[in-house]
């Protein structure tokens, strides 16, 4: 799985996106005509902007002098200039990390850049205000894009399940068994980024380069805070606590909404894909899992995952159907009575052979393993 890119630029598609692709691309190429520059900091390469044909250059966000922005608009490029007094960018070419998200923690959760962008997001939102919708709409369209960039290339299996498991109890130990375990056997653990069973499968893949002592000990540490009611900043401090005990974890992806506001992103997952738009994030986060998904207990939310996941297999609107787990037989079965639905429409179909209920969390990997995944 990418880290970061790594490459000098991203000459397929035409983006830059750091300085060092900037620099890069204008020493091997000695032009920037067609390419996208995207949220780069350009006020120190003013004497390169005047000297690089820029014709049908697009710079997106890129702060740059006015001389050098005068240059490159005369060459026929496109500028749409950084917004001021955003709390995010919306043309950002990366995704988060939890410690850009959870800046100024020290200070108080709600002092941090994810509070102050749930915060403008239900202001504009109330407002019904267009500009404040397509900013919104701009930076969900550039996180799909760094997500797809890193995601490129890698089998990614998604773990779905409910905020609501309390740190310290067997669930969430489980959950986090899991997502050890696939990140080990070469996947790239993806969850919808929150707290209870998305933060446990993420906290899985950053123990699993540790011996598995490490996972336990983590458990007990975070379990002296066992949710993010009453206090996010409580809750948060204490992953943090972990990552610095052990850094260096292993990679997985957390795709979370401001949409549910309340719910702050986990700080395991390395990368953060952070979206407005609900919908968009919940299709991406399913159509990104190609090698299957995990579906632990959960309620509303977790069975509309299931459904969201089952029609695309059903239709085979995006190929092969891919594989689905569901975990807990009671829950599936009794409490909520979600497998025998799918178990209907599967028969005699192509995804009738890519689903399976297992009884326990730890059996998971072997059944998502003899489905294909």
């Amino acid at each position: 799985m990418q880290t970061s890119p790594a490459h000098a630029a991203h000459h397929d598609d035409r983006e830059i996106e750091t300085l060092e692709e900037f620099d890069a691309t204008v020493s091997a190429r000695g032009t920037l005509a067609g390419y996208r520059v995207q949220a780069v900091d350009l006020t120190d390469r003013t004497r390169e902007l005047l000297a690089t044909d820029t014709a049908q250059a697009v710079f997106l966000g890129c702060p740059m002098r006015e001389d050098a922005a005068e240059k490159v608009r005369a060459d026929g490029a496109l500028v749409f200039p950084p917004v001021p007094h955003l709390p995010f960018d919306p043309y950002r070419g990366h995704l988060y990390t939890a410690d850009e998200l959870f800046a100024s923690l020290d200070q108080g959760y709600e002092r941090t850049p994810d509070a102050l962008a749930y915060d403008w997001f239900r202001r504009t939102g109330a407002d019904r205000d267009v500009y404040a919708s397509m900013l919104r709409a701009v930076h969900d369209d550039s996180i799909s894009d760094a997500l797809d960039e890193l995601l490129g290339g890698t089998r990614v299996v998604g773990v779905m399940g409910g905020h609501a498991m309390a740190r310290g109890t067997e669930a969430y130990a489980g959950a986090a068994r899991l997502g050890r375990e696939l990140t080990r056997a070469g996947f790239t653990v993806a969850t919808g980024g929150g707290p209870g069973a998305m933060e446990a499968a993420n906290l899985g893949a950053y123990a699993a380069p540790y011996d598995d002592a490490m996972l336990e000990e983590a458990c007990q540490l975070l379990a002296k805070e066992p949710s993010f009611s009453p206090s996010i900043t409580d809750w948060a401090r204490s992953a943090f606590e972990v990552r610095a005990r052990w850094p260096k974890g292993g990679l997985s992806v957390g795709i979370p909404t401001w949409f549910y506001g309340h719910e702050p992103p986990n700080a395991f997952a390395s990368h953060i894909a952070k979206y407005f738009a609900n919908a968009t994030r919940e299709d991406g986060l399913l159509a990104r899992s190609n090698a299957g998904v995990v579906f632990l207990p959960g309620a509303a939310g977790t069975v509309q995952e299931i459904f969201d996941n089952a029609t695309p297999n059903y239709y085979e609107s995006r190929g092969e159907p891919t594989p689905m787990v569901l975990v807990n037989r009671a829950h599936w079965t009794e409490k909520h009575p979600t497998w025998p639905l799918l178990q209907s429409l599967a028969r005699q179909r192509a995804m009738e052979s890519r689903i399976a209920l297992v009884d326990s969390i730890d059996d998971a990997p072997e059944a998502l393993k003899h489905l294909g995944g």
